[in-house]
């Protein structure tokens, strides 16, 4: 199983991540869900409890947890949700987590912390929560006219200062417990009677203590009730008396005795920020990089403390826990997601290269191939066998990854093989996969490998791959491989071989069979060379009178390696297909028994339904009465964008892998993909449900004449039309996991499509915060664009990129419009539906597409 955390250890300080730095498959916002929505949610659960006269209990949030877990996958997949799900829940609750929540989060971000850890409850996990309130002391201290005294960073306490400070923590203890009850989650207060201490030095310092235990029992009892945990700094000596002691030293305390999986320190920063840069640390390796850190002239003061603290914290805990410093308002990305949200801490892994398997340890080499294979005797005869080639072995220290690349020793130019490639479940959640992958890729500029296509998490590899073929149900790779004669060699030796018994069990996608994936413009005869035959994919397209059938034939006929070898129309039959320029094809009407013969005789690869919305049900069914071999079915209507068994065809927001293991695809629609391409970096932040004022060009009403798509009854007007559930609507509310509103128009322009979106917000932003997010969300999206002014339909007509910019944020920093434009035929239907068949038939998802 595959869970990187998609963090790539820094090799030099000066090296620093972004936020948000995500694989283009699911750049993604972080989440809060927003007070508001919860009480909606939780007051209608209430309310149908009530009229069905039973009280409302835990057992009644099962919608809600679901409802949760689709939010969750805004933040990210589905894979990495439900991975790491299962990764916090295979422990016991006090070992999830511990978080640390200062003072000024109490005071300026109250509701967004509340929603956070509602939000982790509702998924059945229990953070313990401790808190500090200096800020909020420190208010008190002035007005009671008491002058703060610091000794070495340490406030000294005095009887009047403990008062105050008694006080305050009450206050801010109950404050948290009252938010959290207002959202229908149990949290027990829990001011006092954890912490164990004695004097830290009372003639110094006053009444400041020094833990010397923790009565874990304590928060045992209240998870075990189920309730939170909300616990204050307060200790007390084994005589009853009260010491002080600073949050975040109770915090590591906590964390020493419980041993959890996370130790999160809230703040208002969100992270650590490099002294040169200004720039979020995106992850410290505390193994191969703290004495490093230590050297820099900008790690002093509060940084150098925090990071040695930590570090003798983690230190003295299991190798599996870390430390993250981030915000409120990011918690989820945090846990939830591979690339974080803000500075993640851990021990890491020191990495090693070993140019003979004789320097390597046997015993714990031997236990990693074990994982392997079958018998001890295989890894041990391989081990033997390794020691006649020439190999490189890499690993961390305690031989949780373990990489083998091997090279003929008869041929200099040879190109390297990844023999082996294995991972334990902790080698990949502390990243080390990647890591030694970075190694690999520094000592060999070219690489070839094999994987089992079956593979759950071949897209790992086709991430860090230029090109692959897939053959007999094994995917070989590679990379550097810029000559297309070596390219041929790599494949014939792979076709010559047994494919596959080189290969070990690593990570690995579907692809289709007998297809190649190669993200480099290999020209056409190397794609077809390997196929089942010399023909390029055969795609018969149903109801091309159609604008959209139009434009997707033209698409086609530009496309490299796919052609149309049927095009159906009843109006047009019998007619020459002239815009198609690469065979002689005429309009045909084919019926559905026709549709069954050809699918049973292997006549079609790709079967493209242009068809309207409630007609296409029966021509699927030919296909699938027909198959032989499943051929990849693409619909264009709304037919199937509600059904479980078809995958949703928009890559931007969607999973690539499973749209390319797919055989049946929902193209969405053209309103639906602008809506949701302009609302969806937002979903964490919605209070209310966002208003799309949405205006087409009269070719979005289609070729049968109505009033929508006469240019002189459109002359000088704007009609609105279907003013409540509009298809389009429920199909964003659904895909978005939030009720969205849509008013459709059509206006007297033909192509193109207008999206002004109105967002009520459940935090205050700026404008340029707003487009950051966008910029975040769709880095390295190619049919994306996010620009600083508000688009113009004319400017994206006949284009295959949405445009999403404006971002105009109300004066109260809680409303936001963003202005997106889609061209309705082209990423709106046609190009959007040449992304999902590249995917799907292996080829790169941009092929054919124009992207200028």
């Amino acid at each position: 199983m595959l869970i990187s955390r998609g963090r790539s250890s820094s090799t030099s300080l000066s090296r620093t991540f972004s936020l948000f730095k995500y694989k283009a498959k699911y750049t993604s916002s972080l989440s809060v869900l927003p007070t508001r929505k919860w009480q909606t949610i939780q007051q209608q659960n209430r309310s149908n409890n009530v009229q069905q006269n039973r009280p409302y209990t835990r057992d009644s949030s099962k919608n809600e947890k679901e409802t949760i877990i689709r939010l969750l996958y805004s933040i990210g997949s589905r894979k990495e949700v439900e991975q790491y799900l299962r990764h916090f829940a295979s422990v016991e609750s006090q070992k999830f987590a511990v978080i640390k929540v200062g003072g000024a989060v109490l005071s300026d971000e109250l509701d967004t912390l509340a929603s956070s850890l509602t939000f982790l409850n509702r998924v059945g996990l229990y953070p313990i929560v401790l808190h500090g309130a200096g800020p909020q002391m420190n208010q008190l201290l002035e007005n009671a006219n008491v002058e703060p005294n610091y000794i070495d960073g340490i406030r000294v306490t005095d009887a009047k200062t403990l008062e105050i400070a008694r006080g305050v923590f009450l206050q801010e203890n109950l404050k948290l417990v009252e938010a959290l009850e207002r959202l229908d989650i149990p949290a027990r207060p829990i001011p006092g009677g954890v912490f164990i201490a004695d004097y830290l030095d009372k003639e110094k310092y006053g009444y400041v203590g020094k833990i010397t235990g923790v009565r874990k029992n304590v928060i045992e009892a209240s998870i075990n009730s189920g309730a939170l945990p909300i616990l204050t700094s307060l200790a007390e000596t084994p005589s009853g008396q009260i010491l002080n002691v600073n949050a975040d030293v109770a915090a590591g305390e906590l964390a020493r005795v419980l041993e959890p999986l996370k130790i999160i320190y809230l703040s208002e920063k969100g992270g650590l920020l490099h002294g040169e840069t200004g720039k979020k640390i995106d992850v410290i390796n505390l193994d191969e990089e703290y004495e490093n850190y230590m050297k820099q002239p900008w790690v002093k003061y509060g940084t150098r403390l925090k990071i040695k603290e930590i570090k003798e914290l983690l230190d003295r805990l299991p190798r599996t826990s870390s430390v993250a410093i981030t915000s409120a308002g990011q918690l989820h990305k945090e846990l939830f997601t591979d690339s974080g949200a803000g500075t993640l801490i851990r021990r890491g892994y020191r990495l090693f290269k070993y140019n003979s398997v004789n320097e390597t340890d046997n015993s714990k080499l031997q236990q990693i191939l074990q994982q392997n294979s079958e018998t001890s005797s295989d890894s041990s005869s391989y081990i033997k066998q390794l020691g006649k080639k020439s190999h490189a072995i890499y690993s961390d220290d305690p031989y949780e990854v373990l990489a083998v690349v091997t090279q003929e020793n008869s041929k200099s130019d040879a190109i390297p093989f990844l023999d082996k490639f294995i991972a334990t479940k902790n080698g990949v959640l502390n990243n080390v996969t990647d890591n030694i992958w970075t190694m690999i890729q520094k000592d060999y500029p070219r690489l070839t490998w094999i994987v089992d296509e079956n593979d759950e998490n071949i897209s790992w590899f086709f991430k860090r791959s230029d090109g692959s073929f897939t053959r007999n149900g094994k995917t070989l790779f590679w990379y550097g491989i810029e000559n297309v004669t070596d390219v041929s060699n790599v494949i014939n030796g792979f076709l010559s071989s047994k494919a596959g018994d080189k290969s070990g069990k690593a990570f690995s996608n579907n692809s289709r069979s007998y297809s190649t994936f190669a993200r480099k413009n290999y020209p056409n005869l190397l794609r077809r060379q390997y196929s089942t035959s010399t023909s390029p994919t055969k795609v018969a397209l149903i109801g091309a009178r159609g604008y959209t059938g139009r434009n997707l034939i033209a698409l086609i006929n530009s496309h490299p390696y796919i052609s149309l070898s049927h095009v159906s129309s009843r109006e047009l039959e019998g007619q020459k297909l002239t815009e198609y320029t690469k065979d002689d094809i005429s309009y045909v009407n084919l019926k559905v028994e026709q549709i069954k013969e050809m699918q049973k005789n292997g006549e079609v690869d790709c079967w493209v339904m242009a068809l309207p919305n409630g007609v296409c049900a029966p021509f699927v069914q030919a296909v699938n009465d027909g198959q032989t071999v499943k051929s990849l079915i693409v619909d264009l209507s709304a037919d199937y964008r509600f059904t479980d068994d078809w995958t949703y065809g928009l890559p931007e927001l969607g999973d690539r892998n499973a749209i390319r293991k797919a055989t049946r695809i929902s193209n969405p629609g053209c309103y639906a993909t602008g809506s949701q391409v302009a609302i969806a970096p937002l979903i964490p932040y919605i209070s209310e449900s966002p208003t799309v004022f949405g205006v087409s060009g009269y070719s979005g009403a289609g070729t049968k004449p109505s009033p929508k798509n006469d240019p002189a009854f459109l002359k000088d007007n704007l009609i609105a039309y279907s003013l409540t559930d509009h298809i389009h609507e429920r199909e964003v509310s659904h895909r978005l996991g939030t009720k969205v509103n849509f008013i459709p128009h059509v206006a007297p322009f033909f192509q193109g499509i207008h999206l002004t979106v109105n967002i009520p917000l459940n935090k205050t932003f700026k404008s340029s915060e707003i487009k950051e997010l966008y910029e975040q969300k769709y880095s390295g999206e190619k049919l994306i664009k996010v620009v600083d002014d508000i688009p113009c339909v004319k400017d994206n007509s006949e284009k295959h990129f949405v445009k999403i910019g404006g971002f105009g944020v109300h004066s109260s920093g809680k409303r936001v419009v963003v202005v997106g434009t889609i061209d309705n035929l082209l990423k709106g239907a046609a190009t959007q539906a040449l992304q999902n068949m590249n995917l799907a038939l292996g080829y790169d998802e941009y092929e054919g597409i124009p992207l200028e």
